[in-house]
């Protein structure tokens, strides 16, 4: 089967869940308000593109490659980002809505995640050093095994992360979020002026 080739086109107003865009590479393409919830995105290449105001909730994206990709106005519900191919991996998110996606065991060093909604998502195994978490609400999110060294969590809020079982040396936290670091102890925590 012959592999599409798409350079600098934008994709506009589409509903990719009854037809898929076709297998192949897309480079330096923009998707503006494209519905792919459901869709088998399956072993997609994806290089400098840009989704905005799209869907892609529960979309299959097994051995798809994201290169140097941004996520901006999306609903990215439950997907399995730990299916998606390695090599080369890098996303940015912004105002995004990724609850109940997962990230198991994936490289996102260097990952911005900004103004998005995080509600259960699964990053166990993760290796996000030098991530940033830029006002995330991160509500119930897994952090198990997972490498947070020097990740930004000032302005973000809701996370619990336990330092046993976390690599945190030399993350970055504010008051008051950084409570989220004693939520197993189940401890009282006042603030007293003066």
């Amino acid at each position: 089967m012959k592999q599409e080739y798409f350079e600098g086109k934008t994709f506009k107003n589409i509903d990719f869940t009854q037809n898929p865009p076709g297998r192949g590479e897309y480079e330096s393409c923009t998707f503006l308000n494209c519905d792919f919830s459901n869709s088998d995105l399956s072993e997609i290449v994806f290089l400098e593109c840009e989704f905005d105001g799209c869907n892609l909730s529960m979309a299959k994206i097994i051995k798809t490659v994201f290169r140097d990709v941004v996520f901006k106005n999306c609903k990215m519900l439950g997907l399995d980002f730990d299916n998606c191919n390695d090599f080369g991996l890098s996303l940015r998110f912004d105002n995004c809505n990724l609850s109940h996606s997962l990230f198991y065991q994936k490289n996102l060093k260097r990952t911005v995640f900004k103004n998005s909604i995080l509600y259960e998502t699964d990053f166990t195994e993760s290796d996000l050093t030098n991530s940033v978490f830029d006002h995330c609400d991160l509500a119930r999110a897994i952090f198990n095994t997972s490498v947070l060294e020097k990740a930004d969590f000032r302005t973000s809020y809701n996370y619990t992360i336990d330092p046993d079982f976390n690599r945190i040396r030399k993350a970055k936290f504010s008051f008051p979020g950084v409570t989220g670091l004693l939520d197993k102890y189940d401890i009282e925590i006042d603030f007293v002026d003066g």
